[in-house]
């Protein structure tokens, strides 16, 4: 559950996967960049169930680091995904910068690229404070 009391789920169907999405996502969509990510989306319908792909590259590192960098953008998703303003294809792509990241920094840096694209409302915080 989440701080607001919704369960917050992330199955296979709410994930991208084929490449033609990713594609679509990027060509059609809208972009912006902040941080340790670049975010591509489309709106979908209403009614619709928002979906996430994510891209690592092989620049970023290693496996075990681009696995990781997955792992942390999906989370941020999975945990914010009930506070969107409208449902999306979201495609995001990890940066450079995201390698040796935690937690905590990589959701700010989701939260304030989805705010500064008008996907979430700017009431949205993160889920888990940082502690000192």
């Amino acid at each position: 559950m989440t701080a607001s009391g919704q369960h917050a789920r992330f199955p296979k169907s709410s994930r991208i996967q084929a490449s033609a999405d990713f594609r679509a996502t990027r060509e059609r969509g809208n972009r912006l960049a902040k941080g340790c990510m670049l975010a591509n989306w489309q709106s979908l319908p209403e009614g619709d169930s928002s979906r996430l792909g994510v891209i690592t590259s092989r620049r970023i590192g290693k496996a075990y680091v681009r696995n990781r960098a997955r792992r942390l953008m999906r989370e941020c998703f999975r945990l914010h995904q009930h506070q969107l303003i409208q449902p999306v294809e979201l495609v995001l792509v990890a940066r450079r910068s995201i390698a040796g990241r935690r937690f905590h920094s990589v959701e700010r840096h989701f939260l304030a690229l989805l705010k500064k694209s008008g996907l979430l409302p700017e009431s949205a915080a993160p889920v888990y404070p940082a502690t000192p």
